[in-house]
């Protein structure tokens, strides 16, 4: 017996050290919005995207060089395809969260949770159960008492664009999933690609920018580079290989658990670091989305 309880007790102390870094991971993503929101204006969006995705890109490059060679020509085409979608994630993010709170950013894209298993069903035709569709009715809830907070009026531009946002991030999800070629890919070398195709996205839509990525550099300030800095480093770089060192020690459904906290270090971050206020019926429509994401993973889990 005793031989027994000593690994079951040493186990959870495993557990958290894999726990931990993707806690993090989740905190940096949540506190990204404000970020973001920080250091972009409407002017600068694809400016920043270029200067954010351009600093990290060649480091991915050269640390994923072999395997970025054993790449087939279908999987660098499935690959450049996902790169496009993941352009267009990256352009309504950035341009919602500029018009509306790093708070609702966080909450409404987590709305991805909610819409991937239901466009999965239309694709595979299978019904979701009755859970599943009671929990995204009380994210829905959720998300217009969210948005309404300070008084029933129309959604924010912001608002419409992150709900957008999160629509483009299920088909990403879908494709990924779809897209046979990219199914051998490594996963270092599929990111790599991936954002090579949305940094090419984005310096293409720069040359007729108002904004082109070389004045915005010569604009920032201390802080706006600490911020541009903190997306690169901590948002891409550190994120995504914790992400492959983390699946390999813990399960994908525990992964994910703990990267779906991303939500409430957002709503963390905008209200102790940005001065943003909910409000009673803000509050409880936050609550409401978390509540109903939580439910359904669980409902599709």
């Amino acid at each position: 017996m005793s031989s027994i309880a000593v690994p079951g007790a040493l186990a959870p102390r495993r557990a958290w050290l894999t726990d931990l870094p993707l806690l993090l991971v989740a905190a940096v993503w949540g506190a990204s919005y404000l970020a973001a929101k920080d250091i972009t204006t409407a002017r600068t969006v694809i400016a920043v995207l270029v200067l954010r995705f351009g600093v990290v890109l060649p480091v991915l490059a050269v640390a994923g060089w072999r395997s970025l060679r054993r790449l087939t020509a279908g999987q660098w085409r499935g690959a450049g395809v996902l790169g496009l979608i993941l352009s267009g994630i990256f352009l309504l993010e950035t341009y919602g969260v500029v018009h509306t709170s790093a708070t609702n950013a966080g909450l409404i894209i987590s709305l991805t949770m909610i819409f991937t298993p239901f466009a999965e069903a239309a694709v595979t035709r299978v019904r979701p159960s009755r859970t599943f569709l009671a929990a995204a009715g009380l994210s829905v809830l959720g998300v217009v008492l969210l948005t309404q907070g300070a008084g029933f009026t129309r959604p924010s531009s912001g608002d419409l664009l992150m709900l957008l946002a999160a629509l483009a991030r299920t088909v990403h999800v879908l494709a990924m999933s779809r897209i046979r070629s990219v199914q051998g890919a490594d996963a270092l070398s599929l990111t790599t690609v991936q954002l090579g195709a949305a940094v090419a996205v984005f310096a293409v839509l720069s040359a007729g920018a108002d904004s082109t990525p070389w004045s915005a550099a010569g604009d920032f300030g201390a802080r706006e580079w600490t911020g541009l800095l903190f997306l690169s480093a901590f948002c891409t770089l550190f994120a995504f290989f914790v992400q492959m060192w983390a699946v390999r020690r813990t399960s994908p459904s525990r992964v994910s658990l703990l990267l779906g906290t991303e939500p409430l270090w957002a709503a963390a971050a905008g209200i102790a670091l940005g001065g943003e206020r909910l409000g009673a019926v803000g509050l409880l429509g936050g609550v409401l989305v978390l509540a109903g994401t939580a439910w359904g993973g669980r409902a599709t889990g």
